[in-house]
């Protein structure tokens, strides 16, 4: 990760933070705000994956899986904005379920992590866990919809946290020789 990268990851980090205890203090009026920052959020991930593929991917092996991925991130974000109009309980469930596939999906890159690199696996493996912890605390509390707020917020906290973290951490460099 180059200074330029561990800037951006830093400020990002600091912007989320700031996003998370908005969430937290305001915990009634951030229905609107979490379907505004999702569907931004993948929005430019989407863009970025696109930008990606027509710039450098479309040229390499494996390039069409990037262009897939920024189509459905494209989906995911007009799907999240579209959801303003109906009940609460339905962005509840599917913030439930990005964290619950995220939290599993950060798990089994951990363990592969172990298993191949025997690097920093601990770090993925807490953010796996964590995240799936969120998900099913705000299951458990999807009638109350303050509650599931702050509890995304705590998470959406934890997530800037790890991310700053992540930025002042040394990249490890693998040598094959």
């Amino acid at each position: 990760m180059n200074i330029f990268q561990r800037i951006r990851n830093v400020c990002i980090g600091i912007l989320t933070l700031l996003c998370a205890i908005i969430l937290i203090t305001e915990p009634t009026d951030a229905y609107t705000f979490v379907i505004g920052v999702l569907a931004l959020g993948l929005t430019f991930t989407g863009i970025k994956y696109l930008a990606y593929y027509f710039s450098m991917a479309r040229h390499m092996v494996g390039g069409k899986m990037i262009l897939f991925r920024g189509v459905i991130m494209l989906d995911f974000a007009l799907l999240t904005g579209s959801l303003a109009d109906v009940p609460k309980i339905y962005i509840l469930l599917y913030l439930v379920a990005i964290h619950a596939f995220s939290g599993v999906v950060e798990v089994l890159r951990a363990m592969e992590a172990k298993r191949t690199v025997g690097g920093p696996w601990k770090m993925k493996f807490s953010q796996g866990v964590v995240d799936f912890l969120i998900a099913l605390s705000c299951f458990v509390f999807i009638r109350n919809t303050n509650t599931t707020v702050i509890i995304f917020g705590i998470g959406l906290m934890y997530s800037s946290i790890m991310r700053i973290i992540g930025a002042f951490r040394r990249t490890t460099f693998i040598l094959i020789e």
